[in-house]
């Protein structure tokens, strides 16, 4: 921390410490404008989907920063209250400091001017990006921005199923100008009405990110697409300097990530594309189903790869989903299997015992009695020691104190850091160009800094033993494969109970101690919220 964010008492951001300095769009676009690949409309009215991107931005950009909180700030700023409630860890922040809320600025330069790729490389490498529940497209800034200072565009998306605390629809042309959509608080506990609501918020989300994908070939087709985001320069299309250089036409080469209810949401998402029966199955109710020929279906093969940040798997286990969730992954059905399937789960999420096993089931390759490939790797699955769930999103960064005095968490700077270094590493190791990691990130010792071998970072994802520190691989865990028939599920029981542990406890259960909300750190007392 430097000397200035010392003595400043508004809360920001460390620097991104990849070669490349960062631009971001915040991108707003008409579903008129789109096609969606699905023929189901969505279960309610979206005028527009809405997503920002990050990207790496040319050297010479001096563009301001985009802040935190968006416009209308006062109206999130006060979303956010009522999301945290009184009882929260970070209500007293929302209600004491707001002037210092409205001054947070991501190191990023809006609107900035696309770098063009490096040299064999003809674009640009995209990630779609999903939050969780209390999360925007900004709530997640630091690692996409991350990511994108390495030579990654992370394309965040916004979504309007009521999990965010705020979203709002700009509709200029319509006679209201704003829709709004704000939080809708749906229980934690396992019930019909439960999974029925979440399944409806996945329905939502999966259509939108049915419609960004849509959105993000039509922007490298250079077409024509009304932006009615805020904040657009006057006179300027700034859609159209991306236009052929998003590698998002190749099979297979977006790559898919989410946090929590956002992991939840591309699990179900590329699930869904890859997994369309031809058949009406008995008691299954798609969340999603694209037509053959969209460009959605051609996309999700085997080789995507999937980033899981604290995967919350309650939803998944829908009775109207368990067919899907018999199926595995789409990398097993490749000789390569796992080796493009990383899941990270911060300490609280690892000891929330009943949901990390869900986690590994998901994840898991299939046995050698019923795989096409017995022999192919399973995922990468690591945990960061002493990290909480919002170790994995910006409250961690922004507000160390809170995390580190009620969840027990250390280092928030560097949980982000070695979570950027395992996606860059597992996009390296599965052909993507991206950027070499720091050596101060890779933790080098300064006789070491030289080879320049070491930068391709093999330390990340090693099987060795402390081979980074606080970071521990469970990747041979999952080597065996485990039974993805269903026959542990017992009939009307989740098998995830309660939200997860503090940080620090010994697993045994969650109404021992204090346990920590969904998304945004909600704390309470007890099992249930």
């Amino acid at each position: 921390m430097t000397l200035l964010n010392r003595i400043n008492p508004t809360p920001a951001f460390p620097a991104h410490t990849g070669p490349y300095k960062v631009g971001s769009v915040d991108v707003e676009i008409p579903t008129s404008d789109l096609e969606s690949p699905s023929a189901n409309a969505p279960p309610s009215d979206l005028p527009t989907v809405a997503f920002r991107i990050f990207y790496p931005c040319k050297q010479d950009s001096n563009e301001k920063a985009v802040k935190w909180i968006p416009s209308p700030q006062r109206e999130y700023v006060s979303a956010y209250a009522r999301f945290l409630g009184a009882n929260s860890a970070f209500a007293g922040v929302f209600s004491l400091l707001p002037q210092l809320l409205y001054f947070i600025s991501m190191p990023v330069h809006q609107n900035a001017e696309l770098l063009a790729p490096p040299p064999k490389s003809e674009r640009w490498p995209v990630m779609m990006f999903s939050h969780g529940l209390g999360g925007t497209r900004n709530a997640y800034s630091h690692i996409c921005g991350s990511l994108a200072s390495h030579g990654v565009v992370v394309v965040a998306a916004d979504h309007r199923d009521g999990s965010s605390p705020l979203a709002i629809h700009h509709t200029p042309e319509e006679k209201e100008k704003k829709k709004y959509v704000e939080y809708r608080s749906i229980a934690h506990k396992p019930s019909t009405e439960t999974y029925e609501a979440r399944d409806e918020q996945l329905r939502i989300r999966l259509w939108e990110l049915g419609m960004v994908h849509d959105a993000l070939a039509k922007i490298d087709e250079n077409r024509q697409l009304k932006n009615v985001a805020q904040d657009q320069p006057k006179g300027k299309n700034m859609l159209s300097m991306f236009s052929n250089l998003l590698n998002v036409h190749e099979p297979g080469a977006i790559s898919f990530a989410g946090h929590s209810f956002g992991a939840c949401t591309m699990i179900q998402f590329v699930k869904s594309v890859y997994h369309r029966p031809q058949a009406q199955i008995p008691r299954y109710k798609p969340l999603y189903t694209p037509s053959e020929d969209s460009s959605i279906v051609r996309q999700i093969t085997p080789q995507n790869s999937v980033t899981l940040l604290d995967l919350w798997t309650l939803p998944i286990q829908s009775p109207d989903t368990a067919w899907l969730r018999s199926q595995p992954m789409p990398c097993y059905d490749s000789p390569t299997g796992g080796k493009n399937l990383l899941a990270i789960a911060s300490e609280g999420f690892y000891n929330w015992a009943s949901n990390f096993r869900e986690t590994k089931r998901i994840v898991a390759k299939p046995p050698s009695s019923q795989s096409k490939f017995p022999s192919q790797p399973g995922p990468h699955i690591f945990y960061p020691i002493a990290s909480a769930h919002l170790s994995q999103s910006d409250f961690g960064v922004l507000f160390p104190w809170v995390t580190t005095k009620v969840f027990g968490a250390k280092e928030p700077e560097r949980v982000l850091k070695l979570n950027t270094r395992a996606i860059l590493q597992v996009l390296r190791d599965n052909d993507i160009r991206v950027a070499n990691t720091s050596a101060s990130d890779l933790e080098l010792e300064e006789t070491a800094l030289k080879d320049k071998n070491l930068a391709q970072d093999t330390a990340i994802l090693s099987r060795a033993k402390d081979s980074v520190r606080g970071w521990v691989n469970l990747s041979a865990d999952m080597e065996g494969g485990l039974d993805l028939s269903g026959a542990d599920r017992v009939e009307g029981k989740s098998l995830v109970g309660t939200p997860m542990e503090k940080v620090g406890s010994d697993g045994k259960g969650p109404g021992e101690a204090m346990v920590e909300g969904e998304a945004l750190g909600q704390v309470v007392e007890g099992n249930e919220k």
